[in-house]
């Protein structure tokens, strides 16, 4: 299948740059991956859809790899749209959704962006990559990057959830962890960039995790039958999630193939111990300002300062939505309680959405007949520091009163 890609795009002025050649970031700031869409108009139709297989690569007339063969896949399933009825009874809604990214294949929405990011990587003939995390994106790209037969380079905090550190490890990185936070890790790899020629995979400094992410954008549209929701709450770090799917929704509007053409507000969820997205919202500004001592649970919020944070913001505001932070003392309350509720494992970036829709519901931000959708972007398992509770010991040799132990 031939590849619509026709220029990279500079997001903070519009310069054109190259594709298909190894193309980083734009005086400090993102790239976008344009398209052909006229022809992709003319090339396909949305009903084509139904006749391909169920992974995020059914979208491959969006997607930016020329040569099939250099697709690195680890299985990548469309991901389950799940109604919430007992939860949305606790919020009075009639209509709250969960689209679980849990079920990827290194078990976070974070498979998405690696596997093209990875896929365009061999694509270009890159053979060494690096990148920090502070959560699920190292495992991603150790994952990748050993399927595609890849040296991979992580830094993580040194507080990163034990899961991601060892799994980074497990899949044949060289991993590594700092006395500092991302930002830090971050630093290590620019510095040793000409040093170590390792390509540097950090979200959005290459253009293309953010065409991966997309795909939940375009999924979505897909499983709600081109009608999309009235809101859309995502946890947001780096961002590349949330802007992906404003890009994709631009996308398929241009197609025509929504619907009704009417697009989410898009709500950036942080967390009141990390929110510079939420800072610079409140005070208007397009740019961010880094925050100091960051900390909280959910350590894909951890970002002090997002290198797309303008991308963020616009997609935001030109969506009508908002920028909020939870309350870090309630993130585990609301992972346990949502978890309980309606069986599905939630992550603290995801408990972090609740806090903010209980906000929005009582400030009037959203209405409670409004069709919302939540994305729960890891899975309850990756975060074990979250999930300690001290579990009551039965003595086997002693007769056990049931009946007042279940009430």
């Amino acid at each position: 299948m031939p590849s619509f890609v026709t220029h990279l795009e500079a997001a903070i002025n519009g310069t054109s740059l190259r594709a298909r050649t190894e193309q980083t970031v734009h005086e400090g700031r993102p790239l976008w991956v344009r398209y052909d869409l006229d022809a992709i108009k003319r090339a396909v139709k949305r009903d084509d859809l139904r006749r391909r297989e169920a992974t995020m690569w059914r979208y491959r007339e969006l997607l930016p790899v020329e040569d099939d063969k250099n697709i690195v896949s680890l299985g990548e399933t469309m991901t389950p749209l799940l109604r919430c009825p007992s939860l949305g009874g606790h919020f009075r809604m009639a209509d709250l959704w969960i689209k679980d990214e849990s079920r990827l294949p290194t078990g976070s929405f974070k498979s998405r962006g690696m596997a093209m990011a990875v896929s365009m990587a061999r694509e270009l003939g890159i053979t060494r990559v690096a990148a920090p995390t502070a959560g699920n994106a190292g495992g991603a790209l150790a994952a990748y990057a050993a399927r595609a037969g890849m040296e991979s380079f992580v830094f993580m905090p040194q507080d990163t959830p034990i899961v991601n550190q060892r799994e980074a490890a497990l899949l044949g990185a060289k991993a590594f962890l700092v006395n500092g936070l991302i930002s830090d890790c971050g630093k290590i790899v620019r510095e040793q960039k000409e040093t170590m020629r390792w390509f540097d995979m950090s979200t959005l400094r290459e253009p293309y995790r953010i065409e991966g992410k997309k795909t939940m954008g375009l999924e979505l549209a897909e499983q709600m039958h081109w009608e999309l929701p009235d809101v859309i709450l995502y946890p947001t770090g780096g961002g590349t999630g949330l802007i992906g799917m404003w890009k994709a929704f631009a996308e398929l509007t241009a197609l025509g193939w929504l619907e009704s053409g009417k697009r989410p507000r898009m709500f950036a969820c942080q967390s009141n111990g990390c929110a510079p997205i939420v800072n610079a919202f409140n005070a208007g500004e397009r740019f961010a300002k880094p925050v100091e001592n960051a900390h909280t649970i959910a350590s894909g919020l951890r970002v002090p300062s997002a290198v797309g944070d303008f991308m963020i913001l616009d997609a935001v505001r030109q969506s009508d939505g908002r920028a909020m932070a939870a309350d870090e003392a309630r993130i585990k309350h609301w992972m346990e309680f949502a978890s309980a509720r309606e069986g599905i494992s939630l992550c603290p970036e995801t408990a972090a959405c609740l806090d903010v829709l209980g906000q929005a519901l009582a400030l009037g931000f959203i209405g409670h007949q409004e069709r919302v959708l939540i994305f729960n972007t890891g899975a309850a398992q990756k975060y074990v520091e979250a999930m300690e509770m001290k579990l009551p010991l039965i003595d086997h040799t002693r007769v056990i009163d049931w009946e007042r132990i279940s009430g």
